[in-house]
């Protein structure tokens, strides 16, 4: 069995997340606002005595969706082999997801874009519709979102989509939101530390997580 198919049947195997949290960051900067404020959250989840694991989307190598439908048959996206195959036995098996990302181009990056695409063999449709009817295989288990999006101007307008762009998708996914944080007048690597207001409303959001998933 090759080290894919293994990470595949294991992913398969999954049949009901734990009380653990994934913590994705978008951003290409290792260390910047974004790993920061992800790293905050996650504080806030240990004084919660919660597990979690976290990793950056920068230093992954994976593809975004390209639309095959192989997945309506895997239930998990076999045509891509990559680090994202990686990651999928962690999103299953976790409860709670945090993701965090910049602003480019007032949206998430584009390796926040790529993950959440690569969410779509989640899904289940039935072909007899048009438009089909879907749901989620991830929905009704409980499962807790944190959401959060850095940038660099100072009001709501050059926030742009970004919290949306998570938001809607995680929503459709069967996740429930815990909490989302806008985070503003930070470009600079690691500016976010002197905005102790959104410092300590991270370390909160993953309080509340924490206790939503006990």
């Amino acid at each position: 069995m090759t080290y894919f198919e293994e990470l595949k049947k294991k992913a398969q195997e999954i049949t009901k997340p734990t009380n653990q949290v994934l913590a994705v960051s978008g951003s290409p900067r290792k260390g910047g606002n974004s790993d920061v404020i992800m790293k905050q959250i996650l504080l806030g989840l240990e004084s919660e005595n919660i597990a979690s694991e976290s990793t950056n989307l920068g230093s992954i190598d994976f593809s975004g969706c390209i639309g095959c439908e192989k997945c309506r048959k895997d239930k998990i996206c076999t045509m891509l082999q990559d680090g994202m195959s990686v990651l999928y036995p962690s999103i299953m098996d976790s409860r709670g997801l945090v993701l965090v990302s910049p602003v480019h181009n007032y949206n998430v990056t584009s390796w926040m874009k790529a993950f959440i695409d690569r969410l779509y063999c989640f899904y289940e449709f039935d072909n007899n519709t048009r438009p089909r009817n879907w749901s989620s295989n991830l929905a009704n288990q409980n499962r807790k979102v944190v959401i959060a999006a850095i940038c660099e101007q100072d009001n709501i307008e050059d926030l742009g989509f970004a919290i949306e762009a998570m938001q809607r998708p995680m929503e459709a996914l069967g996740f429930e939101i815990v909490g989302t944080l806008p985070v503003f007048n930070s470009f600079e690597k690691g500016a976010v530390k002197k905005q102790k207001e959104i410092m300590d409303k991270a370390f909160e959001l993953g309080v509340l997580m924490g206790q939503q998933l006990k």
